[in-house]
């Protein structure tokens, strides 16, 4: 297989880069595919039903056969589901997994992409236009995308203007200096809404600040990361669900669980690697909140899996909701699945994600321009 090397190097946040405009430029074609194939027979064996359950082999008083036939078969049902998530689990353990990017839709592309690049020191990694679907999507980061966590931002033709509701929380962007940082953006017109400080309960110095749109995005203080972009903060309803969800069928880690009594509040650090080297989700849970208003801006994670059959299984198994069944985008080799989880977050997951950078999506074949479409998914 033929591996083009990306354009865009991997960059972080650091003051100099701060102060830099947009200096996105114009790419080639690049392909990257993003799979490791794996395979995973289900084992099985053949045990008589009389010595599995226990039971006896003797002669059954009348009426008894038929009641004994009904619990044997509530006990093999049982037992298969058991099975299947016992399977499902080792499965997903093993399964290669990734956070790829998040989506969601702004009301004003150019300014987000001046406001990202010039005030959070991303770089533009591409940028197209589907006029027939009436939308553009712009994919920012602080590195490639075959190897980092990165946004991607949708606007719809004619819609300037999004509900963020109550539901979702903020991104996390680690920096070295806090403060340095604050003051950059306040130079450069950006709204500072938390000063530098220790976070509460913590020691930890963050800042908050809001993009054009009103996201939140909390500047956390730490050393050199190779993942700058390094949080999604989401708000669940049942935090000990939200847990037992991530953990069983996306196959994440907890990294840490922290409850703030003096707050009302706990959290827990969901990943696929530790929290000062990849991107995480920070599930909150309010004391006594159960429901959350999504709003309509915030779109989706995407999750890159090496089989996205055994994925959906494993979302049906432990409490998912599928919304897209597990099958091949239109003429190409690349898989996908989409899912809610229990609080309604939705996510995708990608078997053979192939990465195209490319300066002008006009110029793609129609194919092309339908794998955008579908996994954008709004």
């Amino acid at each position: 297989m033929v591996r083009i090397i990306p354009m865009a190097s991997s960059v972080r946040p650091s003051l100099s880069s701060f102060m830099l405009c947009n200096t996105s430029s114009r790419s080639s074609l690049s392909v990257f595919p993003f799979t490791a194939s794996r395979r995973f027979a289900f084992l099985g064996s053949a045990v008589p039903q009389s010595q599995f359950f226990g039971l006896k082999a003797s002669k059954p008083w009348r009426g008894e056969s038929s009641n004994l036939g009904v619990a044997a078969a509530g006990n093999i049902g049982q037992a298969s589901t058991i099975a299947s998530q016992e399977n499902s689990l080792e499965w997903v353990k093993n399964d290669k997994r990734r956070m790829l990017h998040v989506v969601y839709r702004v009301g004003d592309l150019d300014r987000t992409i001046k406001f990202y690049t010039e005030c959070l020191g991303m770089k533009l990694l591409r940028k197209r236009d589907i006029p027939e679907e009436r939308y553009t999507n712009a994919f920012l980061g602080y590195g490639p995308e075959d190897s980092h966590f990165v946004i991607e931002l949708t606007y719809n033709y004619g819609v300037d203007k999004y509900d963020i509701g109550t539901a979702f929380g903020h991104f996390g962007i680690a920096v070295e200096d806090v403060a340095k940082t604050v003051e950059l953006i306040k130079a450069k017109g950006g709204k500072v809404t938390r000063e530098p400080g220790p976070v509460k309960g913590g020691s930890t110095v963050i800042a908050f600040i809001e993009d054009p749109d009103g996201y939140k995005f909390e500047l956390l203080e730490r050393g050199p990361t190779p993942e700058p972009l390094c949080q999604v903060m989401l708000r669940v309803g049942d935090l000990d669900r939200s847990i037992n969800f991530y953990e069983k069928a996306f196959g994440m880690e907890l990294l840490h669980k922290r409850d703030n009594p003096e707050y009302k509040y706990t959290i827990a650090m969901m990943g696929y690697g530790p929290e000062d080297k990849s991107a995480v989700l920070e599930l909150t849970y309010n004391y006594g909140v159960t429901e959350y208003d999504k709003g309509n801006a915030y779109a989706q994670i995407a999750i890159g899996t090496d089989d996205v059959y055994k994925t959906a299984e494993a979302i049906k198994l432990f409490g998912g909701k599928i919304t897209r069944e597990p099958g091949p985008l239109p003429g190409i080799n690349t898989k996908i699945t989409a899912c809610l989880d229990p609080d309604g977050w939705k996510a995708v997951c990608f078997q053979d994600f192939i990465f195209i950078l490319v300066s002008n999506a006009n110029s793609l074949p129609l194919q092309i321009k339908l794998l955008f479409n579908t996994m954008l998914l709004n």
